[in-house]
């Protein structure tokens, strides 16, 4: 009877020593453990490289429009960014000779050469070099405002495209909630829009101002705040 039962246990000892939970390899002086881990399967792997393709397709076709947009206010005033290059000093001058603006506010002389008349056009000059240049042309403009008495309502920026969104952004945080800021994104004449990540030009042009309007939206807070009496010259009202 004995044999009998030390024969029927013995399944159930080798049953309940291959459940038990293995203990730790250990190397190294106790340094490395080895352990039981999960891994992705080759359907798994499937699943997460289709994902990431997805997704790298969402942000080829998405982040140039997300950057470079157009969005007019009703304003009489067009300031046009002083480092721009030519073509889009061209495009101002188009946007101005077509609508109702009754003058330029300006860091670039081009638009002289382009047939704008001196008496329309207002020379801003920022002292901002290199860093935070943007928001330095933004102040510089506002306070130029400021000291001439001039009630603004509302300016439109012209700006190369993918720099749009971050110069509005910018202009905003100079101006104020009160002071309503429009963008016009001139498109880059070096590479086509929808392809832009076949040029290099393209492909820094976009990375660096993506991560540079990252920046501006989530880290920059500017310290440089005007009097609230003279920020109430800024008039909200419309022309």
């Amino acid at each position: 009877m004995s044999d009998i039962l030390g024969d029927s246990s013995t399944p159930n000892a080798f049953g309940a020593s291959r459940l038990a939970p293995a203990a730790p390899r250990r190397a190294l002086w106790g340094l490395l453990d080895r352990k039981e881990r999960w891994s992705l399967s080759w359907r798994g792997r499937l699943v997460l490289a289709s994902a990431l393709l997805l997704v790298g397709a969402l942000v080829l076709k998405g982040v140039y429009p997300f950057l470079a947009i157009t969005h007019r206010v009703n304003a009489n005033i067009l300031v046009v960014e002083g480092w721009i290059h030519e073509y889009a000093i061209r495009a101002a001058v188009k946007e101005f000779q077509s609508n109702q603006y009754q003058r330029v506010s300006v860091g670039a002389d081009l638009l002289k050469k382009w047939g704008l008349p001196d008496e329309r056009l207002e020379m801003v000059p920022s002292r901002v070099m290199d860093r935070d240049r943007t928001y330095g042309s933004a102040v510089a403009l506002r306070n130029w405002f400021l000291d001439h008495n001039m009630a603004v309502s509302g300016i439109d920026v012209v700006t190369e495209d993918v720099h749009a969104r971050r110069t509005r952004l910018l202009f905003q945080k100079a101006f104020g909630k009160d002071v309503q800021v429009g963008i016009i994104g001139v498109a880059n004449v070096d590479y086509p829009a929808n392809r832009w990540w076949h040029y290099s030009q393209g492909l820094k042009n976009v990375v660096s101002e993506f991560a540079a309007y990252l920046y501006a939206r989530l880290l920059f807070f500017p310290s440089e705040q005007a009097h609230p009496r003279k920020m109430a010259r800024l008039s909200p009202v419309h022309d």
